[in-house]
């Protein structure tokens, strides 16, 4: 039992501590920076402010609503899922790497439900501000993920000879992302090169289970 208590502190620990970080930075982005205006760190690492309405790295394929409501529905799923593996004595590493994931769900999951309400647009001209009398640029459950890292490691052209691409410029990891989408990452990373067996093991195990309750019928 006290194990049990401990994992489960771990876990809420990491949540807590992913999503101040995530919100802390998005805060400081957003009421600081011009939309796409960039603080350059290193030549492979920029502060460059922009914002989307759909997935990690700024992939858009469905509604803002949908991906809203599928977000919560995502997040809901994940933290039963970590319910289970904490009381059943899981691995600490496996359930931190589960905390991450759904850490970094519930991070973007608050830019979308809150901030299209709490924060005026921000644009090129104008710097947002925290609850503006005009109201927010948007709707509840309709507000956009704010982005920052960027890392254009190698930024080149291809060679003329090169069919189809030769002249035209390449960047090396182009995608914008905050510090929610990195801790799903690393998440996801992590369960599959450490914990692969672990979770096949749970896979067929679960199988398993259902194919005797089907049996039992």
């Amino acid at each position: 039992m006290k194990k049990i208590l401990t994992k489960g502190r771990i876990a809420i620990l990491v949540i807590v501590a992913v999503i101040v970080i995530d919100q802390i930075i998005k805060v400081t982005v957003k009421l600081n920076m011009y939309w796409h205006g960039n603080i350059r760190i290193t030549d492979w690492f920029y502060i460059f402010f922009t914002e989307n309405n759909g997935m990690a790295f700024g992939m858009e394929i469905f509604g803002k609503l949908f991906l809203t409501l599928f977000r919560i529905v995502a997040v809901s799923v994940i933290s039963w899922v970590l319910y289970k593996i904490v009381k059943k004595g899981y691995k600490t590493g496996f359930i931190v790497c589960v905390s991450l994931i759904l850490a970094g769900a519930l991070g973007n999951i608050i830019d979308s439900v809150f901030y299209g309400v709490i924060f005026s647009e921000s644009t090129s001209a104008q710097i947002a501000t925290f609850m503006p009398e005009a109201g927010g640029y948007s709707s509840w459950f309709h507000g956009k993920v704010v982005d920052m890292f960027y890392f254009p490691i190698i930024e080149t052209n291809w060679p003329e000879w090169m069919p189809f691409v030769g002249g035209e410029h390449f960047i090396f990891f182009s995608p914008i992302f905050n510090f929610a989408d990195a801790a799903i990452s690393c998440g996801i990373i992590a369960l599959l090169i450490f914990y692969n067996k672990y979770l096949s093991d749970s896979y067929h195990h679960a199988t398993h289970q259902v194919e005797n309750k089907e049996n039992e019928k």
